[in-house]
C-alpha cells in the first residue's frame, strides 16, 4: 500500500504536464480529463498530442499511441494469469494495466497481495492523473515553461526504481536482456515513428529462449509462507 501510494502520487502529478500539453496543442480541459480518464497511458496520450501539436493529423497521432500502448497488451497476458479474475472484474482491471500498475504487481509475493497492489496503484494514479490533468488544462495560460518542472521523468524514473530489484535478483541473461533492449531503444529513438522504439526493444527478451533457464539468486526470505510457497507451486 506505502509502495502504491508514493507510485500513485509521484507519477500522476505528471498529468500536470500533459493537461498543459493538451490544452496547448487544442484541446479543450473537457477534452483533456476525458483523454486521461478514458484513454489513462500516459505515454500514448502524450504521442498524440504531440503530433497534434506538431502539425500532424489526427489519424496519425491515434496510431502512433496505438502503436506505443500496444506494450499493455503483453502486460495484459502476464497480469491475466497472475490476478486471476474473471467477468466484469477482469474488463474494469484491463483499463488499468500500465507500466506502473504492472511492475508493482509482478513484484509481490502472492495473488493476493498482487491483487491488493495492482487495485491501489490503479485507484491512487488514476485518481491523481485525471485531477492533475485538470489542474494542468486550466492553469496553461499561467505557465510558461512546463518542461522546467521535469515531470516528464517522474515516471520513467519510478519504473527503472521497480525494475532495479530484478535486475539485481537476476543472473547474467537478465542484464544482458535489459543491456540490449536499453541500446535498442536509444539507438530507434532518433529514426523512427512514437512506439516503434519499445516495441524492437521487447524483442530483447528473445534472447531469454537461447541455452538454458537462468537461476536468478535467492531472495532473502523467499519461499517462507504459504503465499510465496503457492506462487512457487504456480511457476
Amino acid at each position: 500500500m506505502r509502495d502504491s501510494m508514493g507510485i500513485g502520487v509521484a507519477v500522476g502529478a505528471a498529468g500536470l504536464a500533459f493537461g498543459t500539453a493538451a490544452v496547448a496543442a487544442g484541446l479543450s480541459p473537457a477534452q483533456s480529463v476525458f483523454m486521461s480518464l478514458f484513454m489513462f497511458t500516459g505515454a500514448s496520450q502524450f504521442a498524440l498530442v504531440g503530433v497534434v501539436a506538431g502539425g500532424g493529423s489526427l489519424l496519425a497521432g491515434v496510431m502512433g499511441a496505438l502503436l506505443l500502448g500496444a506494450r499493455n497488451t503483453l502486460y495484459g497476458l502476464r497480469l491475466a494469469d497472475l490476478l486471476g479474475w474473471r467477468g466484469v472484474r477482469r474488463a474494469l482491471a484491463a483499463h488499468g494495466v500500465i507500466d506502473e500498475t504492472t511492475a508493482v504487481t509482478l513484484v509481490q509475493p502472492d495473488r493476493g497481495s498482487a491483487r491488493t497492489a495492482f487495485v491501489a496503484t490503479y485507484a491512487v494514479l488514476g485518481s491523481f492523473w485525471v485531477a492533475t490533468t485538470l489542474v494542468g488544462a486550466l492553469a496553461t495560460e499561467r505557465v510558461n515553461d512546463i518542461d522546467a518542472f521535469g515531470l516528464d521523468a517522474v515516471g520513467p524514473a519510478i519504473f527503472l526504481a521497480l525494475l532495479w530489484p530484478r535486475l539485481r535478483e537476476g543472473g547474467g541473461r537478465t542484464w544482458l536482456i535489459a543491456v540490449v533492449g536499453a541500446g535498442l531503444a536509444l539507438a530507434a529513438t532518433p529514426v523512427l515513428p512514437p512506439g516503434v522504439p519499445v516495441l524492437l526493444a521487447a524483442s530483447a527478451a528473445l534472447i531469454a529462449l537461447l541455452g538454458p533457464p537462468s537461476t536468478p539468486r535467492p531472495v532473502p526470505g523467499a519461499g517462507t509462507g504459504s503465499g510465496s510457497t503457492a506462487e512457487e507451486a504456480r511457476s
